[in-house]
């Protein structure tokens, strides 16, 4: 189950006792959460559109100011601490842990942010590998604990920038800006509809009837980073032909499926099916978008499977697996809609669920799962959570 209120509050008052007994003094403490994206999947590097909502799982960073110039930092998911000095945070990504505070740390330093040093101790709930995005998570809340012990402050969007920065200079991974925006700019019971070209944003209200259960089909298959540099060399491919025919198309975002038809010909059939996906999905999260200032559940359940057909079929990033877990929420009373979330090829599906059937539904499909595959599903029930910040 997704995090309660109680759990944390026990949080919280692990981390500052924990704290008061290393270093005795009483911590500051901040979070940022996790996130799951509903519908809008491989649009974000196409200038498109996303929906992402964040989750009731947290990163912690109970935090203190030095008097010197160290970030004495320690893991408890890790069970493991390292000083860093903030005059050598340079240099490449190392491969650990401690790269995503020491990026952050870098970034901030290089947009003339005064930092001091600081005593940070880390407790993630995000559970990692699952691609609900424990990295942005821990981006976000260490920027914010350094900005909070260094009594500096940037603007929520220059935030955003920095953590991904960090990811791209000081972890390696050229990810797009949705993970850290909604770590920022979630609000507690809605989804938010991200312009990934504009950076715009629109937060749409989830209703109270509806649960979002995320399912870990546990595998993740060798394939995906290099098959995810294939889709976008694809993209970029059917971007070059629209660009012969089409003045002022700098994306796929700037194409429409009309466009698309009249230069089918000119396409290959594989490039051609990954532009229709981009395309369609474009307009799934707008009417998506349209279906929740509706309250319209039933009609946001279809376009998730749409999209995630749309995925198996036509971008070809989903798994065995997760098309296993849509298949049996479709057969589940009470779900709206279900797909795979993430990349792909492994990983999460995203279910829409009526919250007085969750609990069919989790004893339905983790049973099912497990007699179709041999593997246990891990399971997370969750609302809609609310963006970064500290804790009271």
């Amino acid at each position: 189950m997704a995090s309660s209120p109680t759990s944390y509050e026990s949080t919280a008052e692990f981390l500052i006792d924990e704290f008061q007994r290393s270093y005795h003094i009483r911590p500051a403490i901040f979070r940022a959460p996790g996130r799951v994206n509903l519908v809008g999947e491989h649009t974000d590097y196409n200038d498109g559109f996303v929906m992402p909502a964040a989750i009731g799982f947290y990163t912690w960073i109970a935090a203190s100011t030095r008097t010197d110039r160290t970030l004495h930092v320690r893991s408890e998911e890790f069970r493991e601490a390292i000083d860093l000095s903030l005059d050598t945070l340079d240099g490449p990504p190392r491969k650990h842990w401690s790269d995503f505070v020491r990026g952050v740390a870098a970034v901030l330093q290089s947009k003339g942010v005064p930092l001091a040093g600081a005593n940070l101790i880390i407790q993630g709930q995000v559970p990692m590998g699952a691609g609900l995005s424990s990295s942005a998570s821990l981006e976000v809340a260490t920027g914010l604990a350094l900005l909070g012990t260094s009594h500096a402050d940037v603007p929520p969007l220059d935030l955003v920038k920095i953590a991904q920065r960090a990811e791209h200079e000081y972890v390696g991974t050229r990810c797009g800006i949705m993970d850290q925006f909604i770590a920022v700019f979630a609000s507690a019971g809605h989804a938010l509809m991200l312009d990934c070209r504009s950076l715009e944003s629109q937060s749409l209200l989830i209703p109270d009837d509806a649960r979002l259960v995320i399912c870990n089909s546990m595998v993740k298959h060798e394939l995906a980073s290099g098959e995810y540099n294939r889709r976008r060399a694809e993209c970029e491919a059917g971007v070059k032909v629209f660009q012969r025919g089409t003045p002022g198309v700098q994306a796929l975002r700037d194409v429409g499926l009309a466009d698309l038809e009249k230069h089918k010909m000119e396409l290959t059939d594989v490039v051609y099916r990954r532009c229709r996906h981009v395309i369609s999905e474009n307009q799934r999260v707008l009417d998506a978008a349209d279906a929740l200032r509706n309250s319209n559940l039933g009609r946001f359940g279809q376009l998730m499977y749409e999209s995630h057909r749309s995925l198996q079929f036509d971008y070809e990033v989903s798994s065995t697996e997760l098309d296993l877990l849509v298949e049996i929420a479709s057969s589940c009373d009470g779900v709206y809609g279900s797909r795979m979330t993430g990349g792909g090829f492994g990983g999460c599906t995203i279910t829409l669920v009526r919250s007085h059937s969750v609990e069919a539904f989790r004893q339905k499909i983790t049973q099912a799962y497990r007699e179709k595959t041999g593997i246990t599903s891990d399971l997370y029930v969750c609302s809609a959570a609310q963006g970064a910040g500290m804790w009271r």
